[in-house]
């Protein structure tokens, strides 16, 4: 029987959703098979033992559930046969975390340490798109300095304001005016001093899940996101009810399977290992498909694309999960 260690939190904006997500695989995964510990991590990188009832990670408050710290975080996960790390976002998901378990050759769910920190940073990635040949909307990344002038002439609005690390659509806003670019780059600036500026084009928002199994790739039919609000904040994937999520049946075979060879040339591109959800956006009206981003954790929260993308093709969340722990 393995043992596993399932490792959630950490020091990102995300963390509220990691512990959504570990709660997920928690009731799912095949407790016949696996023997696993929890450890959450908190906002000031500690780590903490969670044993206590599972209704401490829908909030904020776990840590005020029974939990021991851990002293010796490297000869504590040595103990473990496969660490399942459902960290998303900065120092989780970025490649940090990967880079310290790679470092005492601990396995690991997921991607290695390079293909995390590239997926992460939507600037870096989009350069890996651009080298794959993979059509994009038009982006440019400003830092600290910036001139709106310049930003206008090089892409006119509306524009999409985002951090370039950074998930779960925090900090990301639409402007249509001078003064809401300026104010969107103030609040994006908040969670990384990268801003990536994109153009905003009115779309279908297509996800697809892509999963290693046995040495093959399986990838996914595309999910679609009807999002309640404008575009797909947080709002409206989180809190809104009116967002819901569909397997689409209307698109033309052709658009589908170019959006499927996108994204095995992403994923073998990137080197990425285990699983990963890949987002696009489809131009119904110019028939233009438009990759937008990688997620190299992605969600596992009862609402989440990629285990409802794997169910529907056949595989059930704790089949997904055992597949995931064995491939580590």
């Amino acid at each position: 029987m393995k043992k596993v260690l399932i490792l959630f939190g950490g020091n990102s904006s995300e963390h509220y959703i990691s512990c959504k997500s570990a709660k997920s695989i928690i009731q799912n995964i095949d407790k016949k098979n696996f023997k696993y510990e929890i450890v959450g991590i908190s906002y000031d990188n500690k780590w903490y033992k969670f044993n206590d009832d599972l209704s401490y990670l829908d909030f904020h408050d776990w840590l005020d559930a029974n939990v021991l710290e851990i002293d010796n975080i490297v000869s504590y996960i040595k103990n473990f046969d496969v660490v399942f790390p459902i960290t998303h976002g900065t120092n989780g998901e970025d490649g940090k975390l990967q880079g310290m378990l790679d470092l005492f050759n601990i396995k690991y769910v997921g991607c290695n340490t390079l293909a995390s920190s590239i997926g992460m940073d939507k600037v870096m990635s989009k350069q890996l798109f651009k080298s794959l040949n993979i059509p994009q909307v038009p982006y440019l990344m400003i830092k600290e300095d910036y001139k709106v002038e310049n930003i206008l002439r090089e892409i006119d609005f509306p524009l999409i304001i985002k951090p370039s690390n950074g998930g779960s659509s925090i900090g990301i806003s639409k402007a249509s005016t001078k003064k809401e670019l300026i104010k969107g780059i103030k609040e994006a600036k908040k969670y990384d001093n990268k801003v990536l500026i994109e153009k905003f084009i009115k779309s279908r928002e297509l996800e697809i899940a892509v999963l290693q199994s046995k040495g093959k790739i399986i990838i996914s039919s595309p999910g679609e996101i009807n999002s309640a609000n404008e575009f797909y904040d947080y709002d409206a994937k989180y809190a809104n009810e009116k967002t819901y999520t569909t397997i689409p049946d209307d698109l033309p075979i052709e658009v589908v399977n170019k959006i499927k060879e996108y994204a095995s040339k992403i994923f073998t591109g990137l080197d990425c290992k285990g699983y990963a959800r890949i987002d696009f956006f489809y131009d119904e009206l110019n028939n233009e498909i438009y990759v937008n981003e990688i997620n190299t954790i992605p969600g596992f929260t009862s609402i989440s694309m990629f285990p409802k993308l794997m169910q529907n093709e056949g595989i059930s969340f704790s089949e997904l999960i055992t597949i995931l722990i064995n491939n580590a």
